[in-house]
């Protein structure tokens, strides 16, 4: 029995911030618009974001572009491609005064003008001790407010969204490998449809949930990367996995690097401010790859608090009550609910928790997906485009700065909005004709949930893959740990193929949602772990102890990971910006 088909001139799958402003940009040119969401639109995980989004607006310290774009290269430890970087920083303004413009509430100087904060590793003049006042913010609700102003546009462009629909997989024209649209399962009611498009925009967000603790939503399971490598295209630089520094201990939940802009900073069991040994400029607005190594350095050496001597503490009651109910009044919210301390008396305890994914779907700044073909590394896909944490610009690199996830959100769902528009009028043409075996693969592996009457349960196999992967790819990785967590995670990865489910109902049937994001999980911990191993250097967020130091000479390029036999192949780094200078490799020291 044939799909149903329908049709729409593009598809954005997921509603966060880079979806949701890809979509605007598209429904505002009046063409005929899907976005799929496995939750309503401003429950997606932008909501979570506290901190701010970058723009060096020089509202309250002298600020350019071209320091912002240092900053970023810098902070990506080189690897980060400086032409889509010097774009991001170039367009930071205009897309953070286009959204104060529709109506996001920022907060505000005695001016009137964006209250901007400190935030890790963003300077002023180059990298100098003076730390720049680049992240806009409103209070610690971000993402929050971004979310929801960017919602109440698409509304009033008349996006349509299709909420609690979960997209499945990519459906390819076998001539030429074009994305013509993709399977959907509508949780509803347990129907799965056919969408077909001209052009379908990837922007499903992180993958977190492949570790034990995360500040990640449990939404958060790598569908697009999932789609992708089963569709046969590579992920690019999933070995790098952001760890942020302060997650509450014990609950993971996120404490923004906001605290530590306001002035906030961490303390060891002597009360030591110990990062002042470590960046002894910067100090706790350092890096973030470097405050989590010496947060982990710290408890590994027996300086950790607690009687298990297992996290730090995050200080920031000398700030003032007022201070903190201003600016941070979620953070003391989440600090008294789940780490049972008030922080206008107390400090917080907290410990590295998996963050951000700075790998993804291989894209140019455009948004367009680009795949190896011949000796042409970066070929455009036909019909597919990958915005935000699902994507890899690269403009994070092997490590992401604070606050420049939302502009990275906001830039590129924006320019691939253009770029679609641009390819659906150069070249105006019906919908292709979909291919005969058009869901096959969608059926075969929602078939094999209903008919398997036993096998391993979705519980054990998740709960096995993220343990394995907290063990072996964490903050620091060792060489046994990685070869081990190979093997393990391609046994786990045997063991989901065998996965069932009990409740076979069609009606909102979550078991089966959390089976079919099982496999994505899969894809995304395979494509990270296989990438970690073969990567033999310390760069960003990949810290190895057996190769503590970088190693430009070999390692200077991006991996991409192919599902098929875990094949990995490497491309350039692109060193040449559009139109500046480029920033040649040096040792980070903050």
């Amino acid at each position: 029995m044939a799909l149903p088909v329908r049709r729409f001139d593009a598809i954005v799958v997921g509603a966060g911030g880079s979806g949701m402003r890809a979509s605007l940009e598209l429904a505002r040119a009046d063409l005929k618009v899907a976005v799929l969401s496995k939750v309503f639109p401003t429950r997606s995980h932008t909501v979570a974001a506290q901190g701010g989004i970058a723009a060096p607006l020089a509202n309250s310290t002298e600020d350019n572009w071209h320091w912002h774009m240092y900053d970023t290269v810098k902070g990506s430890d080189y690897l980060g491609d400086q032409d889509a970087i010097e774009y991001m920083c170039r367009r930071a303004n205009e897309v953070v005064v286009e959204l104060e413009h529709m109506g996001m509430p920022f907060d505000r100087l005695e001016s009137g003008k964006i209250y901007q904060r400190p935030f890790g590793g963003h300077t002023q003049n180059y990298g100098s001790a003076k730390m720049a006042m680049r992240s806009c913010a409103v209070a610690d609700r971000t993402g929050h407010a971004m979310l929801h102003t960017l919602y109440q546009q698409n509304v009033h462009a008349n996006t349509q969204f299709f909420v609690e629909w979960m997209a499945l997989d990519l459906v390819r024209d076998p001539q030429d490998g074009a994305v013509v649209g993709v399977t959907a399962l509508e949780m509803e009611t347990g129907e799965i449809y056919l969408l077909q498009a001209k052009a379908v925009v990837l922007a499903t967000g992180g993958s977190g949930r492949i570790f034990a603790a995360s500040t990640n939503a449990f939404i958060n399971t790598g569908d697009g990367l999932g789609m992708a490598a089963r569709a046969g295209l590579p992920l690019e630089d999933m070995e790098f996995y952001q760890f942020h520094p302060t997650g509450v201990y014990g609950a993971g939940v996120l404490i923004t690097e906001g605290v530590r802009g306001e002035g906030g900073y961490l303390l060891n069991k002597d009360g030591e401010r110990f990062m002042e040994r470590y960046a002894p400029n910067a100090k706790d607005l350092a890096s973030r790859d470097v405050v989590s190594r010496a947060m982990t350095t710290e408890i590994k050496e027996g300086r950790g608090c607690g009687p298990d001597k297992d996290h730090v503490l995050l200080k920031l009651d000398h700030l003032g009550p007022e201070v903190i109910n201003h600016r941070l009044p979620g953070i003391r919210e989440i600090s008294i609910k789940f780490a049972n301390a008030d922080p206008v008396r107390e400090p917080i305890p907290v410990v590295p928790t998996v963050h951000y994914q700075m790998g993804g779907v291989p894209t140019k700044y455009t948004g367009q997906v680009v795949v190896p073909e011949g000796s042409n590394m970066e070929t455009i896909l036909p019909g597919l485009y990958a915005i935000g944490e699902c994507a890899c610009v690269s403009v994070h690199g092997a490590n992401r700065l604070g606050t420049n996830s939302l502009l990275d959100l906001v830039v590129f769902g924006k320019a691939a909005g253009e770029q679609v528009i641009k390819d659906l009028r150069l070249a105006p043409s019906p919908h292709r004709a979909l291919p005969k075996d058009a869901g096959e693969l969608t059926r075969s592996r929602v078939a094999r949930l209903d008919s398997n009457a036993d096998g391993e349960r979705v519980v054990d196999v998740l709960g096995d893959l993220r343990r394995a992967m907290q063990a072996h790819c964490g903050v620091f990785r060792f060489p046994d740990d990685l070869q081990k967590g190979v093997e393990k995670v391609k046994e786990i990865a045997a063991r989901s193929l065998r996965t069932f489910i009990k409740d076979k109902s069609k009606t909102f049937n979550t078991a089966r949602v959390e089976a079919l994001e099982l496999d994505n999980l899969v894809e995304t911990a395979l494509a990270t772990i296989v990438s970690a191993e073969a990567r033999k250097e310390s760069r960003g967020a990949q810290a190895r102890d057996d190769f503590p130091e970088r190693d430009d000479k070999n390692w200077m390029k991006h991996t991409l990971w192919y599902r098929e036999g875990n094949r990995l192949a490497y491309k350039p780094v692109h060193l040449k910006p559009m139109t500046v200078e480029a920033f040649e490799p040096k040792k980070r020291t903050y």
